[in-house]
């Protein structure tokens, strides 16, 4: 099964330099862990919140705002996209995140929609 974990952290509270580059470097040990493992499909870090453009629909008109939706004290900051055989084998994955220790890592299943990748 697929697993999404999405990486929140408080953007206000700031990594310093040496910081991000140690998150960074811990961040492609694991992924290259993982990797080996065939475990790893995807992950990314995200650029801050102030770089988000948000776009909803309403009324059948699309309304573009600057910056996330939602207001709140962590921010989605980045992903990995795994493959695992059960929730327990994801929350070990998500524990051995780097910034698991500083913000959340949320684990969600991905739902399996074949048709979506066909062209």
């Amino acid at each position: 099964m697929k697993y999404m974990l999405l990486i929140y952290f408080n953007e206000q509270a700031g990594l310093s330099e040496a910081e991000r580059q140690e998150c960074y470097a811990e961040s492609t040990q694991l992924a290259h862990q993982i990797h080996a493992s065939g475990q790893y499909l995807a992950a990314n870090p995200l650029q801050p919140t102030a770089m988000a453009t948000s776009v909803r629909v309403r009324d059948g008109k699309r309304l573009v705002t600057d910056g996330p939706f939602a207001e709140t004290r962590e921010q989605l900051g980045g992903y990995f996209l795994i493959e695992a055989n059960n929730l327990d084998e994801a929350l070990g994955i998500a524990a051995r995140i780097p910034m698991a220790r500083k913000g959340t890592v949320e684990v969600r299943p991905v739902s399996d929609i074949p048709v979506l990748a066909k062209k």
